[in-house]
């Protein structure tokens, strides 16, 4: 049987108002600003709210996704969730967020978990239940509110957002991007964990990078354009996952991509990493500006580990998400441990 083929109709995110320089962070622990900033290329990091979660922050990427797709919500057959901080351990994100953007009750809701492909592999979900016609419209959402221990590395670059995206037939009208392929490699390197019960992720140092990080970034995106039998100069827009911003760039000069094909997507530097939602939000800035016909690779990393990579086409030119004109606030570093911490 042909299947039906698959595209984003919809798509949205959202960053919290408050963000903490890590200038700040570097000053409390008695280091160098400098070359920490330098060290991961990340100058500031967003913060959660006091009274945001990833609950709430799923729910306003979602509503504007569902604005963008021009579609009734009741009309989304399934939604899934990515996040390594679901408010509850048990109650899931998904059947609150169904609730309170009035999906029919008849959906498809799951929570997902595999660190900072989650999100990611939300859309390989609704991406399938689309082609197999086992629902019209599906919704992936990828959503953190990413948690370092003071004084550990991660805690410069753990951040908040959350991106999602609307998956139909690539015949609907208002469809923007046709999903063409998408794999998956995986593999048991345990190179960040957190126990259950613990607050904080441990991970094993340099350990990330080479055998974690690149090694599946890099297998992925080779498995993918050998599928789709393309180069890398063939790709217009590349979006890999962002830990820092040294990883990605790495990775993209090794398989021969450039700082061009990276730019729009390229958020990290004054967002930080916000985990499951990193690269759909990197994915959500290339939407809005990609013309017709140009073509787009994303790469998301989770640790434990796994990458997942889709390549898309352009069927129509972007359009700018109608994002609010909150003013941006920046927080001590006493401030940022307050809202930190009240998650």
């Amino acid at each position: 049987m042909q299947m039906s083929r698959s595209a984003i109709i919809g798509f949205g995110r959202y960053l919290p108002k408050y963000r903490v320089k890590t200038s700040a962070i570097a000053e409390h622990h008695g280091q160098d600003p400098e070359s920490i900033a330098s060290g991961l290329g990340i100058s500031e990091k967003t913060v959660p709210g006091l009274g945001e979660d990833s609950c709430t922050m799923a729910f306003e990427a979602a509503r504007q996704a569902i604005a963008v797709a021009e579609i009734q919500s009741s009309q989304i057959g399934a939604v899934f969730v990515g996040s390594e901080s679901h408010p509850y351990a048990v109650k899931p994100t998904s059947s609150m967020l169904s609730a309170a953007l009035d999906l029919h009750p008849f959906c498809h809701c799951a929570d997902l978990e595999f660190a900072c492909k989650a999100g990611t592999a939300a859309m390989q979900i609704v991406d399938s239940m689309v082609r197999s016609e086992q629902v019209n419209f599906g919704m992936a959402i990828g959503t953190d509110t990413a948690q370092g221990r003071p004084g550990d590395a991660l805690e410069y670059t753990a951040a908040a957002g959350a991106a999602a995206v609307i998956v139909g037939p690539d015949r609907a009208p208002n469809a923007f991007c046709r999903i063409e392929h998408t794999i998956s490699f995986t593999t048991d390197t345990p190179d960040f964990w957190r126990p259950a019960g613990e607050r904080y992720p441990r991970h094993a140092g340099r350990f990330t990078g080479e055998p974690s990080y690149f090694r599946h970034v890099q297998e992925v995106t080779m498995g993918i354009l050998a599928i789709a039998k393309r180069k890398p100069t063939e790709i217009d827009h590349v979006i890999f996952h962002m830990p820092n911003a040294k990883f990605p760039r790495a990775a993209a000069r090794k398989l021969g991509f450039s700082a061009e094909q990276m730019n729009l997507g390229f958020i990290v530097p004054a967002v930080g990493n916000t985990y499951a939602a990193c690269s759909p939000i990197g994915l959500t800035h290339v939407l809005e500006r990609a013309m017709k016909d140009e073509i787009i690779l994303l790469v998301s990393y989770g640790s434990g580990s796994g990458s997942d990579a889709f390549l898309m086409t352009m069927l129509r030119d972007g359009a700018e998400l109608p994002l609010d004109d909150r003013k941006t606030e920046y927080l001590s570093y006493d401030q940022y441990l307050e809202h930190a911490h009240a998650i």
